[in-house]
């Protein structure tokens, strides 16, 4: 068997749109989800069940069902819907990156809500009284106090959350959008080159994930400085 890469290398235009593509729905969809995830969070360590349970319903039921799944109901369930598509919100689901962005969105905000949940709960009990001491507010004391350091210490697991993000807009690709894996099936569908066609389209998004390793690495660095072991 020989691989011809050729071909490759004629539509790399192709496959780098594709990484412009998969870039603008990851930034997107994170920038959307970490906002939706920080009040979810809150609600998620509150005693009250009334503010608990509506949060830990959205956490179970987005976590509990395939991303797949998610972004069919989306994309094509919703137009089944005479109301949605008589609606002035049609131009926006009939919109496949919209639609992709939103689902991928919705579906981040579960898994970092639980992830800024579990480092809210591990804060020390000591940060809380010290700050209370003070005089500070319950506002002040989740915004100068809590959230920070929940958000320093959440990053190790945040960063995986980015990653698995990224090989998740892959699904990008079923509804129109021509992404990475996208650009590869384009390439394999024209030229029967399959395995050329998705081991560069791999290449591309390990190239992407070690970018971002490196950059959480650096973050984790500069952040989560201060909690690393000292040397005697």
């Amino acid at each position: 068997m020989i691989l011809d890469f050729s071909v490759i290398w004629e539509n790399l235009p192709l496959y780098f749109n594709g990484v412009l593509v998969t870039l603008k729905l990851l930034l997107i969809s994170l920038a959307v989800g970490l906002t939706v995830a920080v009040p979810l969070a809150l609600m998620r360590v509150s005693r009250q069940p009334a503010v608990n349970f509506p949060a830990w319903l959205y956490t179970y039921v987005i976590r509990g069902t395939p991303m797949l799944v998610q972004l069919f109901l989306i994309y094509y369930g919703l137009a089944q819907f005479a109301a949605v598509r008589e609606s002035f919100l049609w131009p926006y689901f009939s919109n496949a990156t919209f639609c992709a962005c939103l689902a991928f969105a919705i579906n981040t905000s579960a898994y970092t809500a639980e992830i800024l949940a579990g480092s809210l709960k591990a804060t020390p009990h000591g940060e809380i009284e010290a700050a209370k001491a003070v005089g500070m507010s319950r506002f002040k004391l989740y915004r100068r106090i809590l959230l920070p350091s929940a958000l320093r210490r959440a990053l190790p697991q945040y960063s995986n959350e980015v990653i698995m993000m990224l090989h998740t807009t892959s699904l990008a690709s079923i509804v129109t959008l021509v992404d990475i894996t996208g650009a590869a099936r384009t390439v394999s569908s024209q030229y029967y080159l399959p395995f050329e066609a998705y081991i560069t389209a791999g290449v591309f998004y390990l190239c992407l994930t070690f970018v971002l390793v490196r950059l959480f690495k650096r973050a984790e660095r500069r952040w989560l400085g201060y909690m690393a072991p000292r040397k005697a």
